[in-house]
């Protein structure tokens, strides 16, 4: 299967409770088909106070991000914002790169 987002790159939410925010790419996980985004999805957990073997953890109440579903999300073209993904062949190298479906601009 061919991940079309990968980590580091800029997306915006196209669907779910945090619609139209962007955000930076931490984590994919495509086994799951589900993407890390910094800032997205925040969740809140309640941790406990544990020992550990370098010191105390910190209790309390955090806020993290959880993983939202790669559906969700698109990618964001630097010229046109949110856009689908597409693949070309570069003759010289071989190489497969990924490319803007709107303007044809490599990403």
């Amino acid at each position: 299967m061919s991940v079309k987002i990968k980590k580091g790159d800029r997306v915006a939410v196209i669907a779910g409770k945090d619609l139209g925010a962007e955000g930076q790419v931490l984590q994919v996980i495509p086994a799951k088909r589900r993407v890390l985004v910094e800032g997205i999805n925040q969740v809140t957990r309640h941790e406990k106070v544990r020992m550990g073997r370098r010191g105390n953890q910190e209790g309390g109440i955090s806020h993290k991000e959880a993983a939202v579903d790669i559906s969700n999300v698109a990618l964001v073209c630097p010229n046109d914002g949110p856009t689908r993904v597409g693949f070309r062949i570069e003759e010289a190298t071989g190489a497969k790169v990924r490319v803007c479906k709107k303007c044809g601009t490599e990403l």
